[in-house]
């Protein structure tokens, strides 16, 4: 995708990027079709409208679907089967999915459909490409798809937007779809032969929602390897695990390029400086410790599902499916999504291990015995409780990460009368990573504020440049922890900084290797 910020982008169906992808997620721009795309999508459609001229049957053309294919469907009502097919499926339920994800799912579902595979005419995808840029959200429910055969569900309520059926969100409220079409100026479409089973059809809103699950982990990722830094300072641990041979010898590619990252960020310390010589301690405790080998291999996991997903971004997942070059017509299973739940439950490891060590680094740092710092962190410990239960609020969220992380895509239930005898359920495999990444940002937003607590106590010694940067940026929002006072807003601060990426953008050089 060619663009350029805040002047619209040209979509190439087929070439959409992660870092596209992460700019829609972020923001929303105007997109426009690119011209080389005007033919396929010509030509599918007009291999449909020969398929439904010669009346042979044909699966999701003139016939019903799933367990009912064995219906014709005369060519007078294929108009009304596809509608019947829209306002049947839309039976999602749940909260509503959140504009960011909906632009990814109306994004990849364009971009799919104009590969010129799926047999829809151009209206639909300029329709779908007008209420984009117009800023109409479909209205989507988080919950009612098993992951195949696709998103039938949630893609239903997506579809009812082009209709002028059902809720939609526009300029920041919820109204009827009919009305924000008019508003905006956009014509409801009528679905022809084939074009309800091609927009219901497909993985766009499970791959939507681990995309989703992606960026919000790379920020964790970024976020966790500043505290975690600045917590060795705060804890006057060694840098010597960092060393670059280590490393080396094992191979593990993210290890090796987390261990960099270590290295930069408490380079040229003065707190760790004043601890080479005389500090009796022999090892640090593996939450220090072992950071390049968990985080790294939680980075390698990263980067697998990021590419998984980015294939399925930019897949034709409907079914069945055109080959105009030869005339065919032909039904598979592009719509399981396999590929999604295993990115999507990978994720959730890699978010709960995040959590998990941070939450450990937390516990060091309050135990005055592991630390050398004051007990919980607080002068006058007793009359002040300091960072005890902020303590108990990460480990809380680390235990709750634990039972999100059981894998989802280990689950199927048969639906369709056992048509779709085995599903991937990706949509609740990517749907949880939400609240998994949210729970960790918290606990990354209390180690920070702990191990930001912890290197004042080292003052005049200073700790590294980048992490004074990232110290800076936390005292601008938080004042420093000197007696017991109402904590929540501090935490909800430390949070915020995690999850919109604040806290490590002083950084952002570092992580190049998580944005590719």
């Amino acid at each position: 995708m060619n663009h350029e910020a805040h002047h619209g982008w040209t979509l190439n169906p087929g070439a959409l990027t992660l870092s596209d992808l992460r700019a829609a997620w972020a923001d929303h721009f105007p997109i426009a079709l690119s011209p080389e795309a005007a033919e396929p999508i010509a030509a599918s459609a007009a291999l449909v409208k020969t398929i439904v001229d010669k009346g042979d049957p044909a699966y999701g053309i003139n016939t019903g679907f799933g367990i009912l294919a064995k219906a014709h469907i005369p060519n007078d009502q294929l108009e009304q089967l596809q509608r019947n097919l829209i306002l049947s499926h839309a039976v999602g339920t749940g909260e509503l999915i959140s504009d960011a994800v909906v632009r990814l799912i109306l994004l990849t579902k364009i971009g799919s459909l104009a590969r010129g595979y799926s047999g829809v005419r151009p209206v639909i995808i300029d329709t779908l490409i007008a209420i984009y840029n117009a800023g109409i959200m479909p209205a989507i429910p988080s919950q009612g798809s098993v992951g195949a055969s696709g998103d039938l569900a949630p893609l239903a309520h997506m579809t009812l937007a082009i209709l002028g059926v059902g809720p939609v969100r526009y300029k920041g409220e919820i109204m009827e779809a009919a009305d924000a079409l008019c508003a905006a100026g956009i014509e409801p479409v009528t679905l022809a032969a084939k074009e309800g089973l091609a927009l219901i059809n497909g993985t766009q809103v499970s791959t939507a929602l681990a995309l989703h699950g992606l960026f919000m982990a790379e920020r964790l990722v970024e976020a966790a390897m500043v505290t975690g830094a600045l917590s060795v300072d705060a804890a006057r641990g060694s840098d010597a695990p960092f060393d670059a041979r280590i490393h080396a010898v094992r191979g593990q590619p993210g290890q090796i390029a987390a261990a960099a990252i270590y290295r930069e960020l408490v380079k040229g310390s003065a707190i760790r400086a004043s601890h080479l010589v005389g500090d009796e301690r022999v090892q640090d405790p593996y939450s220090l410790r072992c950071q390049p080998q968990v985080m790294g291999a939680v980075m390698d996991l990263v980067a697998n599902a990021g590419r998984t997903l980015l294939i399925e971004a930019n897949a034709v997942t409907d079914n069945p499916l055109l080959f105009p070059d030869d005339g065919a017509i032909v039904s598979g299973g592009n719509f399981h999504a396999e590929p999604v739940a295993f990115a999507a439950d990978t994720l959730a490891l890699a978010i709960a291990e995040i959590g998990a060590l941070a939450e450990r680094r937390i516990a060091l740092l309050i135990d005055a015995n592991l630390s050398g710092l004051p007990a919980f962190l607080v002068r006058e410990p007793g009359l002040n409780s300091g960072f005890m239960i902020a303590h108990v609020t990460a480990a809380a969220l680390a235990s709750e990460n634990k039972s999100l992380a059981h894998p989802a895509s280990v689950d199927s239930l048969p639906t369709s009368a056992n048509q779709e005898d085995h599903v991937s359920m990706a949509t609740f495999a990517a749907r949880r990573l939400d609240q998994m990444a949210h729970n960790t940002a918290v606990i990354v937003g209390i180690e920070l504020l702990a191990a930001g607590q912890g290197i004042e106590f080292h003052r005049p010694l200073a700790s590294s440049e980048h992490l004074e940067h990232v110290h800076a940026q936390l005292r601008r929002r938080v004042a420093p922890f000197d007696a017991d006072r109402f904590f929540a807003p501090d935490i909800e601060a430390a949070r915020q900084m995690v999850v919109t990426g604040e806290l490590s953008a002083s950084c952002k050089e570092l992580f190049t290797v998580l944005h590719p």
